[in-house]
Formats: C-alpha cells, sequence, structure tokens
C-alpha cells in the first residue's frame, strides 16, 4: 500500500503555507536547544494564546469551565497545557505527547582542568550519540548555574556570531594509523569528549600559582561575565549543543537540516495543534517532557506523577478530585505520543524493509519496532478510529517499522502512557540521520 508524496497535490498556495510553517519551525529549534529553553518559549506563546498557569488558578480558587484554558509548569524542564473541554473529563481527553530533550553532552560536576597549557571541560554524553560524530564542530554551551545564595545564572556561548565557540579535538589523520583500525564505537571513546575551552595564561599570577594558569584564566573570564566560581559547577545544568541555527536543506529547500529534531519537531508540531483549538468537545492536552532519551526517569520524565497529579488537579478545579474518577478520565483517554521515525535512507538501504518503512514527504508515521520491545502495541479498534479521522480530513500517513526486525530498535513514552490503561499509539515525523548532531 505505497503512500503518495503530498508535495505533488499541494497547491501553490499549500506550499507557500509549507514554507511559511517551516521557517517558524527552523527558528523555533534554532532558539531552543535545551529542554529549560523549550519550557520558556512554550509557557510565553501559552500565555500569549490565552492559557493561564494552573498554579495561580488553584491558588485563588478558581473553577474551570469549557473552553478555558491551562497551563503547568513542572520545574522549569517539562511542560503540559490543557483545554476543558464540553464532556466531564471522566469520559477521557485527547492527548498528545512529544519530548523536549535531546541527545548532547553534558559538563561533569568538577569538569574544569588544564593539560599542558590547554583548558578543557571534562562531559559526559547524555542519551544515544555516535561518539565520533561530535569532534571537530563548532559547539555552544547553554544551560544554567544555581548559585547558593538562591540566584539563577542563564549561560548561552557560542549561538551569536561574535561569540567563541567551543571545540573537541580529533588526532590528525597523518597519526592516526592506529585509530583507524579500531571499531566505530571505539574511535573515540567516551572519556576523550573534552571540550577544549582556551589556551591563554593568566599573566598576573604570583610564580607559585602559574601552574594552572590557562585554567586561571578561563575562571577569571567566567567570574567577571557571569559571576560565578569553580564551585558553581557543582550546581550547574551546562549542556554542550552544536553552534548554529537551523537550515533549509537541498537545492529545492524541502528539508530542514538542525539540532534536536528528535524529538522538538513533534513538540513545536503538538503545540501549533494546542494554540489552534478551540471548545473541543473531549478536554484537550498536551504534555511535552524531559528524559525521554535517558529512560524518562526522574521528576520531569514521564515515569514522575506530574502528569497525573495535574489531572487530579483539573479535575478539581472542573468537577470534584475524586481518585476515581481521576482513573476513569485516564483510562478512557486517547493520545498520539509523538516522537520522530527513521526515513528511508537509499544509501543506507540495508538496514530497512521497503514495504514497512516510513518516506520523506508521505506523512505522518505510525511506527513499531524490533520485538515490540517497549511497546504499547496499539489495539486494531484504536486505529481504525485513527485511520478514520485522518481520511476524514484528508491527513497523509503512513505505517513503518523502526527498521528491519533484527535491527530495530527504539523507546517513546507512549508505554508509559498506556499504563494507564488508555488508548495510545506512537506516531511522528521521519528524520534522517537521526541523533545525530545534525
Amino acid at each position: 500500500m505505497e503512500r503518495k508524496n503530498a508535495w505533488k497535490k499541494y497547491t501553490e498556495e499549500e506550499k507557500a503555507a509549507v514554507f511559511a510553517y517551516g521557517d517558524e519551525y527552523r527558528q523555533f529549534i534554532s532558539d531552543c536547544k535545551t529542554e529549560r529553553e523549550c519550557v520558556t518559549e512554550l509557557k510565553k506563546r501559552a500565555i500569549a494564546a490565552g492559557f493561564q498557569d494552573m498554579e495561580a488558578v488553584i491558588a485563588k480558587g478558581i473553577t474551570l469551565r469549557a473552553g478555558d484554558r491551562v497551563f503547568a509548569d513542572n520545574k522549569g524542564k517539562s511542560f503540559a497545557m490543557y483545554i476543558i473541554g464540553q464532556k466531564p473529563m471522566e469520559e477521557g481527553m485527547n492527548i498528545l505527547g512529544a519530548h523536549i530533550d535531546s541527545p548532547r553532552l553534558d559538563l561533569k560536576q568538577n569538569p574544569l582542568y588544564e593539560d599542558t597549557d590547554l583548558a578543557y571541560l571534562d562531559t559526559h554524553y547524555y542519551g544515544g550519540v555516535k561518539k565520533y560524530q561530535w569532534v571537530t564542530l563548532p559547539l555552544a554551551m547553554h544551560g544554567v548555574v544555581a548559585k547558593k545564595d538562591g540566584s539563577i545564572v542563564e549561560i548561552s556561548i557560542g549561538e551569536d556570531a561574535e561569540d567563541p565557540v567551543l571545540y573537541i579535538t580529533d588526532l590528525l589523520i597523518h597519526l592516526s594509523g592506529k585509530q583507524l583500525q579500531k571499531k566505530a564505537a571505539e574511535v573515540i571513546e567516551g572519556e576523550m569528549l573534552d571540550i577544549l575551552i582556551g589556551s591563554r595564561p593568566l599573566a598576573e599570577l604570583p610564580d607559585d600559582s602559574k601552574k594552572d594558569a590557562v585554567k586561571q584564566n578561563v575562571l577569571k573570564i567566567l567570574n567577571e561575565k557571569y559571576g560565578i566560581e569553580e564551585e558553581d559547577f557543582l550546581s550547574a545544568e551546562l549542556e554542550i549543543v552544536p553552534a548554529g541555527k537551523a537550515r533549509d536543506c537541498g537545492l529545492d529547500r524541502s528539508m530542514v537540516i538542525g539540532y534536536g529534531q528528535d524529538d522538538r519537531v513533534c513538540a513545536f508540531t503538538s503545540l501549533f495543534a494546542m494554540l489552534e483549538t478551540e471548545n473541543p468537545e473531549r478536554t484537550s492536552c498536551c504534555i511535552l517532557v524531559d528524559k525521554e532519551e535517558i529512560g524518562s526517569v526522574g521528576a520531569t520524565g514521564m515515569h514522575s506523577r506530574f502528569f497525573e497529579d495535574y489531572v487530579a488537579e483539573l479535575m478539581a478545579l472542573t468537577e470534584d478530585g475524586n481518585p476515581l474518577k481521576v482513573r476513569r478520565a485516564l483510562r478512557n483517554s486517547y493520545m498520539l505520543s509523538s516522537d520522530v521515525s527513521a526515513a528511508f535512507d537509499p544509501l543506507y538501504a540495508d538496514a530497512f524493509e521497503k514495504k514497512n518503512t516510513a518516506y520523506f514527504g508521505r506523512g505522518l508515521v505510525f511506527t513499531g519496532s524490533r520485538g515490540k520491545n517497549n511497546s504499547n502495541d496499539a489495539n486494531a479498534e484504536y486505529i481504525a478510529k485513527v485511520r478514520q479521522v485522518l481520511d476524514n480530513n484528508e491527513v497523509g500517513f503512513q505505517t513503518a517499522e523502526m527498521g528491519r526486525v533484527d535491527l530495530g530498535g527504539g523507546g517513546t513514552i507512549a508505554y508509559i502512557m498506556a499504563n494507564y490503561g488508555m488508548n495510545v499509539i506512537d506516531s511522528g515525523v521521519a528524520v534522517l540521520s537521526m541523533h545525530a548532531p545534525y
């Protein structure tokens, strides 16, 4: 059942709308390279669209009614939006879900050191990465430093045109004979992903302190610009990501190349779906979470009770907070769990099975993977319901598996939500070079 390429059916007016939407998307992923930056932008857009902060609603004891819009911010790293429906929440919600964290490098707790007149930052990779892809690229540092006095310092280095960038070195080709004999997974080892951050020593040091003069100069720069000291790294969340903006790709500008499209492409589209929804019959919900790339753990991951707790709060503000009704609301819900899928790549055709593979331009992808591991395994009745909605609204879609049966793998947040007994299906956008810096 071959699906048609959507480009072939677009009118000129529709193509113009596609490119305008793409321009806004490129700006979004250029500006939002961390989960914190995503939540900041999501909250700004939600407030502009009339959403109220649920904490303020709770504090004021406001009763929510059909059409009201609220959002919940979980520690600045995950975010949920709700539009109250005309039907009781007990009958279930329509839910969109995606994640806003992406593979990257994180600084260790004690990252800064000097070796032979060069200063480095020690890192630990976050999520699944091919380590060799991260060397010899211009890199940027994003994040926050929390100081003991309670103040928060926001850091962004490497994005402005006049900013310096950071860098990970690689062994020159002339001396890499032994290195090139290694397996790809070992060519660059995790402990070799240290960030080169300086080479100029601080001159005005006494003789007995000149051993780490380059490191001391870096600390001086950080203190002058951000007011932070070396010990402040202990309470910092600093992420190393590719520097620069997302760009159109291809002479026909039909693609986008950028960092973090897994899974911010689904977060962006889910956000717009919520912003454009008005007076739904069933309560609409969009949840955008952290930590998916490392198992959805922690207080801001999908395994936390954040979502469930705020559904209970929401029901207490609309009807009553009866725990049984909360369970019914969750059990009766429908969800699209949105995460990217692997697009067919002709250069690596033997990794795919063509009849059950996602292709560029052929619409939203519904996905499964090897052994159905970590799968929600949506039932046939729900898939039929989704098909009907999409076909009735002339929305292109395709079904796929994540590569050949014995090769494919990867998880989403879908199976966690399915634990509530709701109907969930994995869906998303097809991408090439998933988890690569670009």
